[in-house]
């Protein structure tokens, strides 16, 4: 399957709307834990086991790794996601954006050290920057596009006049730069049918905008639970249908549910509860739709 279609399967098998982020801080990890050598191993596993037929998808942040210098470990960890849930598909949260043989060796390094079925990107330097992750068929890559935080409105929200026919000018003379990427996402870039988009739950009525020019395109999405993105109001702007992948993305809620020895128990709890809520808002949103 491709990746996409592992989404899909995903969402069916295990009636989730929900990815869990692996970001692993040292710091936060129950008392027992604390000495251990292979802690980060050991505590992302655990979440790993406890939530596995919970989630859609897995994001592991590769800079929590990196700057523990524990890049064997995430290796390590992507091999037992495959192992324990070899039908769940994972996203590299790398947020790569270069050019050239640089571009060609991120992908190497996304692709086959670490085995991931998707990434996520920066599309600043335009299309030269995604062409080597695209040549990977099998594989997604998630653009970021209107991202949850505060700052990302300093370049995001611009107007810009497209130069590119495809963009509907005549309607649309002015697009935010969020709008222009998803349009070019949805359109030109989109190779293979392979790209998809990072939008934050913490601006709904940017989402609206963003499914107005990337109607089929699945939408990577943080925000809900620690940054207080509310789940109904994300669904009525990102839902489109079964066949377009909505990835609902929580981290420190469900991984630091707990700080005690039944830390996992305690996460595949937040799992459960954020995957009802999920659902419950999704049936809720259908049901009023005419």
């Amino acid at each position: 399957m491709n990746f996409l279609d592992q989404l899909r399967h995903a969402r069916l098998a295990h009636q989730s709307l929900l990815c869990v982020g692996l970001d692993p801080e040292p710091g936060r990890f129950p008392a027992h834990m604390q000495g251990r050598k292979d802690k980060t191993f050991e505590f992302c596993a655990d979440i790993v086991q406890a939530c596995a037929d919970v989630v859609l998808a897995f994001k592991p942040q590769i800079a929590y790794f990196s700057a523990l210098g524990a890049e064997k470990d995430l290796e390590r960890l992507i091999r037992h996601i495959k192992d324990v849930a070899p039908k769940v598909p994972i996203i590299l949260d790398a947020k790569r954006g270069d050019i050239g043989s640089t571009a060609e060796q991120y992908a190497v390094e996304a692709f086959e050290r670490y085995g991931a079925d998707a990434i996520t990107l920066s599309p600043y330097m335009g299309l030269d920057s995604i062409t080597p992750y695209l040549k990977r068929h099998d594989k997604g890559a998630f653009l970021l596009c209107r991202t949850s935080n505060v700052g990302g409105a300093d370049l995001q929200n611009l107007l810009v006049t497209p130069n590119d026919p495809s963009t509907q000018a005549s309607q649309h003379p002015s697009l935010r730069l969020y709008e222009h990427v998803a349009h070019q996402a949805q359109h030109r870039w989109n190779l293979n049918g392979q790209l998809g988009l990072v939008v934050g739950a913490t601006y709904p009525e940017d989402i609206e905008r963003v499914r107005r020019q990337a109607p089929s395109l699945p939408l990577l999405i943080p925000g809900i639970g620690a940054q207080g993105g509310d789940a109904m109001r994300t669904l009525q702007a990102a839902w489109v249908n079964e066949q377009t992948p909505i990835v609902i993305n929580s981290s420190r809620a469900v991984l630091y549910a707990s700080g005690e020895h039944d830390f996992a128990k305690a996460a595949r709890a937040q799992a459960l509860e954020t995957r009802a809520l999920l659902e419950g808002s999704l049936k809720q949103h259908l049901a009023s739709l005419p």
